[in-house]
């Protein structure tokens, strides 16, 4: 059996896509499983300084997107995604969309791949700006409209299984 480095390069490009992508779906799904299956049983998800990181697990790191999702209506919209299949990793643009505060904040991630299974084992996060309290974390004078950037959240919020109500705010 072939492992994942040993597929061609545009195998490998279409599913480390597909892998990232599927890992978004899971989170905006609040599906603790769909988002773990993406990841080896030990990956690490780093974050920047103050925010309760890194988490290392996939089952901890599904668990604690679904959690974010039911209580500040976490969203996320992939903005960009370059992958390089000859040293298996990935780089994505994304903004999470806090929709029950009616914030977002925009970033990148890195993507490290296990050239074994094709799973994520290491993402590190990078955000737009450091967070100081303002409801948009983005970069300063970019025009995200002009270049194509998701404007509000992809999907419907709140969660069905929210732990929240819209009137409560």
């Amino acid at each position: 059996m072939s492992s994942f480095a040993d597929l061609p390069h545009a195998m490998k490009r279409a599913r480390m896509e597909t892998t990232i992508r599927t890992y978004f779906d899971g989170c905006n799904e609040a599906d603790v499983a769909k988002m773990a299956a993406q990841f080896t049983p030990d990956a690490v998800h780093y974050f920047p300084p103050g925010l309760a990181g890194p988490w290392i697990g996939n089952t901890t790191i599904g668990e604690n997107w679904r959690r974010l999702t039911l209580t500040i209506g976490s969203a996320w919209s992939v903005e960009r995604l370059i992958a390089e299949p000859e040293t298996l990793q990935a780089v994505i643009e994304w903004t999470h969309w806090k929709t029950r505060s009616g914030g977002y904040l925009r970033g990148d991630e890195w993507y490290r791949f296990d050239p074994g299974t094709g799973l994520i084992t290491e993402i590190r996060a990078f955000y737009a700006s450091a967070p100081d309290g303002r409801s948009e974390v983005t970069l300063e004078g970019y025009d995200y409209a002009a270049n194509g950037f998701h404007l509000k959240p992809p999907v419907a919020r709140p969660h069905p299984d929210a732990e929240y109500d819209v009137t409560e705010d």
